[in-house]
């Protein structure tokens, strides 16, 4: 406001000296014609008038247009710094959510991790028992065919041993010329698979 102030005083002093030259050219036509503006006679009621007048301007712009500039001014000057702290409260939500929707994410990855590890962890411990129960079965299977084949192999062998006696006891006849009883060869035969192993 003081600016204002200093602006209307230098106002005043420009027009003031303003009409200091044009008082010298009223007073060389002062005698004769010209523009009574510029008549000598006049001047003192047209300083009187002009003073009043910028009296008058200063009073009003000091009591109405600078208190109102002023208050506009003010006005601005607290809605900018209203609205500078709602920016600054709206950065700190912001950044206070990208905080936490980081952490959530964070957190959301470490579950994901846990998860893939209890999942992975079930499904080597169904395989293993399935696996396990596999083997179980094949070595059951395993003992079951062996004792098949044992029970097979029995009768096969008691009829490869009666084969093999017979085939001793022919042998012996056509080659030695000798007779060999049924239980002899029978008893030779199961004596070759004894060594034999």
């Amino acid at each position: 406001m003081a600016g204002f102030t200093g602006y209307v005083t230098k106002a005043s002093l420009t027009a003031a000296a303003m009409v200091v030259p044009w008082a010298a050219l009223a007073a060389e036509t002062s005698e004769g014609g010209g523009m009574p503006q510029f008549n000598s006679h006049w001047f003192a009621s047209q300083l009187f008038w002009l003073t009043v007048i910028l009296v008058i301007f200063f009073i009003a712009m000091r009591t109405t247009a600078l208190p109102r500039i002023g208050a506009a001014l003010e006005a601005r000057r607290l809605k900018i710094d209203d609205d500078l702290d709602k920016a600054a409260a709206h950065r700190e939500e912001a950044e206070a959510a990208m905080a936490a929707y980081e952490k959530a994410l964070a957190e959301a990855a470490d579950k994901a991790h846990a998860i893939q590890r209890e999942v992975a962890e079930a499904i080597a411990a169904k395989a293993a028992e399935r696996r396990s129960a596999v083997a179980a079965r094949l070595a059951e299977d395993t003992k079951a065919a062996e004792a098949r084949i044992a029970e097979a192999k029995k009768p096969a062998i008691a009829s490869l041993q009666d084969v093999a006696a017979d085939v001793v006891q022919q042998a012996a006849a056509k080659l030695a010329g000798v007779e060999v009883s049924e239980a002899d060869a029978k008893t030779a035969v199961e004596n070759a698979l004894k060594e034999a192993g």
